[in-house]
């Protein structure tokens, strides 16, 4: 049982090719069958969550497999249908810059303040559960969508996020206030 968390985000990294794989199919059904593997990936994420934090198996291995996980899944997500031309090209860069962000602040926080990275908050869960529903609408209705309405989604999606990226960064800014973390050379 202690390993299982870890598993399932090792798990969750293994999908990553095999949804871009799916994606490009040559298929009509490859575009479900992404979804689905897009699904079980979210599974897993919640999944390893739930148990770590409810038996207390949470990690070092697992605070990186976990966050990087879920990265690389949201990354190719976003390239998949950017390239599909389901959603314009800036809706990818708006996400790596704020994973990037989001890794950055992680990493200062783990070097600064002994590891504790403050877990998700409802913002955050909230932001991923609109990004999958948008991201697998478009996937699996994208031919039925006008582009008007996918660059509305998505950017609504990506605005969500970006709400949770502020509200990461407040969090960060109170924890290294409290630590005086701010007067130390970062």
């Amino acid at each position: 049982m202690k390993n299982v968390p870890n598993i399932l985000s090792t798990i969750r990294i293994f999908l990553v090719p095999v949804f871009v794989i799916t994606y490009f199919c040559d298929s009509n059904s490859a575009k479900l069958y992404a979804a689905a593997v897009y699904a079980l990936a979210s599974a897993t994420d919640f999944l390893d969550g739930y148990i770590a934090r409810k038996y207390n198996l949470i990690s070092d291995l697992g605070k990186i497999l976990d966050p990087l996980g879920d990265k690389l899944m949201t990354l190719a997500v976003l390239a998949c249908i950017t390239i599909d031309h389901v959603i314009p090209v800036w809706a990818v860069l708006i996400a790596l810059v704020k994973e990037i962000l989001m890794l950055m602040g992680g990493a200062v926080i783990r070097k600064r303040e002994g590891g504790e990275i403050p877990s998700s908050n409802i913002i955050g869960k909230t932001s991923t559960v609109v990004f999958f529903i948008v991201c697998v609408t478009l996937m699996i209705f994208h031919r039925n969508i006008p582009d008007k309405t996918a660059t509305l989604m998505i950017s609504s999606a990506l605005l969500l996020m970006l709400v949770a990226l502020v509200s990461y960064i407040i969090t960060f800014a109170n924890i290294m206030k409290k630590t005086n973390g701010f007067k130390r050379k970062i």
